[in-house]
């Protein structure tokens, strides 16, 4: 329906559980009937962008440089700085998606209001040495080690360099490229109390002859602390609560963690001023969470904003999870 109603290029997503890696769903449209493959044109149809495809992910990233600034102690959600709207980073102007200048606001805000400058500030306070440090501690640039073919490999070269603006770009997750599913299993860390999984689609493999192979976890490590990774819950729980929407999907019994993307797609080696990936990742129940989502939309038109165009998909797929594998409340 979404590829549909915006006329969009693809439409994708997953199901995963951020506490074990294990995959519930996965798909993406256009598709392809695998009884009649012969016959597809188009041949893209056969790759999995989820694992595949590696993107600039735009404000998803945006938890991942809070999580590090409030893991080594540089930040709190209650920090403040003064907002003028941009910052100039090595003579380039950024600015917040509005242009706006909001004056003196939170950390809290910075998630809340997904501004360019106040996630700049964090990596700032981090320094260009942790920031990294971190990034690749949450895998970034790294294979997952899914159990599936042809995974793509995250392009964080640009972490390297000593140039700031390189820097402050990745903060809010433009100049660096990620697959979907590290993108998920670095987030999935802020869901399960600081630990980085393997994402995986086969529990069991029965060879025959009563004997089986089970999954065991391969890359498990710990990236930040539990209490990192409940404050951070709490931070993007009250982002859905009281601002995705104007604070209209807050549910009264269940919690939930969110964090929408809007990324300028590069074409001919420039921005584009028209065409984005809009994502959208939320896990719940906010502090014991059973499941985390992940949804993207390539070159959505009439929409600029991913929270307009993701936003109700995503709580569709929340209420049928809640609903159909009997979650308790949690609030």
């Amino acid at each position: 329906n979404v590829l549909n109603k915006y006329n969009a290029v693809w439409a994708s997503g997953f199901i995963m559980d951020p506490m074990s890696g294990a995959i519930y769903a996965m798909g993406s449209i256009p598709s392809f009937d695998p009884n009649n493959f012969s016959k597809e044109k188009n041949q893209n149809v056969f790759s999995n962008p989820l694992v595949e495809g590696v993107y600039e992910m735009g404000s998803i990233i945006k938890p991942l440089v809070m999580a590090a600034g409030i893991d080594r102690g540089v930040v709190t959600a209650a920090t403040t700085y003064d907002d003028k709207g941009f910052v100039i980073v090595n003579i380039k102007k950024i600015s917040n998606f509005d242009g706006k200048a909001r004056g003196i606001v939170s950390m809290q805000e910075v998630l809340s209001q997904s501004l360019n400058t106040g996630i700049i500030f964090v990596m700032n306070r981090l320094g260009k040495d942790i920031f990294r440090e971190y990034f690749k501690a949450y895998g970034l640039g790294e294979e997952t080690g899914i159990d599936l073919p042809n995974e793509g490999l995250g392009q964080t070269s640009n972490l390297e360099s000593s140039r700031d603006i390189e820097f402050a770009k990745a903060s809010f997750g433009q100049g660096i490229a990620l697959t979907p599913i590290a993108t998920v299993r670095a987030l999935a860390s802020l869901a399960n109390g600081g630990v980085l999984v393997t994402p995986h689609v086969v529990k069991r493999i029965e060879n025959g002859f009563n004997t089986t192979q089970d999954f065991i976890p391969g890359s498990e490590r710990r990236v930040i602390k539990k209490e990192t990774s409940l404050e951070i819950s709490r931070m993007l729980t009250s982002s859905f609560d009281n601002v995705l929407l104007n604070g209209t999907l807050k549910q009264e019994h269940y919690s939930i963690a969110v964090k929408t993307g809007t990324a300028q797609q590069v074409e001919g080696g420039k921005y584009s001023e028209t065409n984005f990936l809009h994502t959208f990742v939320g896990y719940f129940p906010s502090y014991n969470p059973r499941f985390i989502v992940f949804l993207a939309v390539k070159n959505p038109q009439g929409e600029q904003y991913s929270s307009n165009t993701l936003s109700l998909p995503f709580m569709q797929i929340a209420k049928f999870l809640i609903n159909y594998y009997e979650i308790p409340p949690d609030r």
